[in-house]
């Protein structure tokens, strides 16, 4: 892995840290490509059940590197878009864990994980419009997906940044963890969540995404093409056997 993006394993557990803490940890082509690369390898692996995202040096990551930008150094990566993560997250639970800023593109990273730990003092915004630019790394269509519409549209309109406290208030952040302590807390819920079964969490992340655009006449349908083979998988039947055995389940991703 590149010195820009830091991999390293708890258990069944993947920990992502975005290590350009001189720069705010602001995303540059060298850590687009080192997510994605990162994220391609642990998606394939069995063994590793869940991911944290997260920023060396006190915060999780303050958008796009503009000086990178005007350079010609895009912190894109052609299928998987900005950050190497918007535009197509892993099939794997990821949960962000913030620190001090998550800002524009960071922001935009943290709505592409499945949950967000956030530090009491952490804040957030999408500054993008005080800047020229605009949020198209999925923030302003995400965003009014997870919270109020009117709230999501004056966080997007306004470019002003909100802490922590007050997303949480609008659902939009799991857990509030005290300052320096988020990337523990994530840890704590990804390895709650790497607990369960790979096939059936991947399946549940999967029709949780997809099942938002479905009409009531194809949504069973479509959802028994997703987690029907999960119920076939040697999986389902080693969940059943420890249940019955009163064991704790060994999981396969068979």
């Amino acid at each position: 892995m590149s010195d820009e993006v830091l991999v390293e394993e708890s258990g069944n557990v993947a920990i992502l840290t975005i290590n350009r803490p001189k720069a705010r940890n602001a995303v540059n082509g060298a850590v687009a490509r080192g997510i994605a690369e990162a994220l391609d390898g642990l998606d394939a692996r069995p063994e590793i059940s869940a991911y944290v995202l997260t920023g060396a040096g006190g915060t999780f990551c303050a958008g796009m590197d503009l000086k990178g930008f005007l350079t010609g150094d895009l912190p894109v990566v052609e299928g998987r878009g900005f950050g190497g993560l918007t535009e197509a997250p892993p099939k794997k639970p990821l949960v962000a864990a913030v620190e001090g800023y998550a800002l524009a593109g960071g922001f935009e990273l943290a709505l592409a994980c499945d949950l967000i730990v956030a530090s009491a003092e952490s804040t957030f915004g999408l500054p993008e419009p005080k800047r020229g630019l605009v949020a198209g790394a999925g923030g302003i269509m995400r965003l009014p997906r997870r919270i109020p519409y009117h709230v999501a549209m004056e966080m997007a309109l306004t470019g002003d940044h909100y802490p922590a406290s007050r997303l949480y208030e609008l659902g939009l952040v799991n857990r509030i963890a005290e300052p320096g302590k988020a990337l523990e807390d994530a840890l704590e819920l990804a390895r709650k969540i790497a607990a369960n079964a790979p096939l059936a969490l991947a399946a549940t992340k999967k029709v949780v995404i997809e099942s938002q655009d479905w009409s009531l006449e194809e949504m069973f349908k479509k959802q028994g093409a997703i987690i029907n083979p999960v119920f076939g998988s040697k999986d389902a039947m080693e969940g059943a056997a420890a249940f019955a055995e009163k064991r704790a389940p060994q999981w396969k991703g068979e």
